[in-house]
């Protein structure tokens, strides 16, 4: 197959690794809109909603390649092959991801099998779970008086690795607010983590179970009570470990009911385009 002498790709269709968004379909980006509109094949991962799914080009072919809990009916490397093998029947591919694809997606992984099998890439970026969520459930990850750091940590890691790469010890005290991805089945070992490290254990902990869906719950304790209090939560839920949780209890302006008639309309209007 011909390659171009200046970018050295191979000449065939392009793929898109594109963020959905949490859920809430009006924080779908206009860029993303557009790829999801003219695309030929969408391949997407479970936890991207419905109403996104909704805005997609009616005669693009959809692939759910969904991954929950470390397990899929694909492995990675299939998922990899998948992409690639469609851009080479000269295909426009959006590779739909919950969040962003760089943000504890798995897009960079995907981007390499791409550039190394000579494929067209782009990354539109998509509003993290970690910003949204925790925006959605009335907390704010800065304040001026409360925090003036934050880091975004993953509670589920490769389990081919050796060791653990999250340095809880070192992270307890570095930063003032914790933001922790898929770590609800670990939550009282982190929780333990911290709390060895030297967070108190008065320190407020927030769990956000479907934000910014209309499901959307809510709980806030400390990190001595709240894996007792979170023990029927499900995944997705993200966890915010840090002081501006206090404020929740003033901020959480988000209503479910107005927001699932705003998501109506967008796929009413949608249907009828």
């Amino acid at each position: 197959m011909p390659l171009t002498q200046e970018h050295n790709l191979v000449i065939a269709g392009r793929v898109f690794l594109t963020g959905a968004g949490p859920g809430d379909p009006g924080l779908l980006t206009i860029k993303a809109k557009e790829a999801l509109l003219t695309a030929d094949v969408i391949l997407y991962d479970g936890l991207v909603s419905e109403a996104v799914l909704c805005l997609s080009n009616p005669a693009a072919q959809l692939v759910d390649v969904s991954k929950r809990a470390g397990h899929s009916s694909l492995t990675q490397g299939e998922i990899n092959e998948l992409l690639i093998e469609h851009a080479r029947e000269g295909k426009q591919v959006v590779r739909l991801k919950c969040g962003d694809p760089f943000v504890f997606g798995r897009g960079a992984e995907e981007a390499l099998a791409l550039a190394n099998a000579g494929i067209a890439w782009e990354v539109i970026p998509g509003v993290s779970s970690g910003l949204a969520a925790s925006a959605y459930a009335g907390i704010p990850l800065t304040h001026r008086k409360l925090a003036s750091s934050v880091a975004f940590v993953t509670g589920q890691e490769d389990p081919t690795k050796d060791s653990t790469k999250v340095d809880w010890q070192n992270l307890a005290s570095a930063v003032d607010t914790i933001v922790i991805f898929m770590g609800l089945g670990q939550l009282p070992q982190i929780a333990l983590s911290l709390i060895v490290a030297g967070k108190p254990v008065n320190t407020p902990v927030a769990v956000i179970e479907s934000g910014t869906y209309n499901e959307q719950r809510v709980m806030t304790g400390t990190l001595e009570t709240i894996s007792d209090l979170v023990r029927d939560f499900q995944s997705p839920s993200l966890i915010v470990v840090g002081e501006v949780v206090d404020l929740s209890a003033t901020l959480n302006w988000f209503q479910p009911t107005l927001r699932q008639f705003q998501t109506e309309s967008i796929a009413t209007s949608n249907a009828v385009s």
